[in-house]
């Protein structure tokens, strides 16, 4: 993959994340954007939130079409993925927000609750990286 790429895909997440705040003063979590859209989250934008998220959709299919879909390998299974798919969807109510909420939008506000959430993300993330490679003999 050339350098470039993760790059503007940066760019492109925070420029979207920015404008969504500034034109619609909201902050663009995906978490809290899919509890609106689908009417899990009281008193929100519904239409604005499934706009953005359709957009996210068809911006991740045209990067597929120009770029060709990558060459992924998750070696857990089915009942697996599902398991670790819910327990971060707890987890993510349970800390109100995700990396996307927090770490992109909430660290540029410099919000102290971000940035404690984002530090506790990504020790959280490392310690399972070292339990999983290191005491679970995992992938390397």
């Amino acid at each position: 993959m050339a350098w470039y790429w993760p790059v503007m895909g940066g760019a492109l997440i925070g420029l979207a994340a920015g404008g969504y705040l500034l034109l619609l003063g909201r902050v663009a979590g995906i978490s809290g954007l899919i509890a609106a859209a689908t009417g899990v989250a009281r008193n929100a934008a519904r239409d604005l939130a499934a706009w953005f998220l359709i957009g996210l959709l068809c911006g991740s299919a045209i990067a597929m079409r120009l770029r060709g879909m990558p060459d992924l390998q998750v070696p857990g299974s089915w009942p697996l993925l599902v398991a670790g798919g819910l327990l971060v969807g707890y987890g993510t109510r349970l800390g109100s927000g995700c990396t996307s909420g927090h770490g992109v939008c909430g660290l540029a506000r410099l919000s102290p609750r971000s940035m404690v959430a984002t530090g506790v993300f990504m020790a959280c993330g490392a310690a399972t990286v070292w339990v999983v490679r290191h005491l679970l003999g995992g992938a390397a």
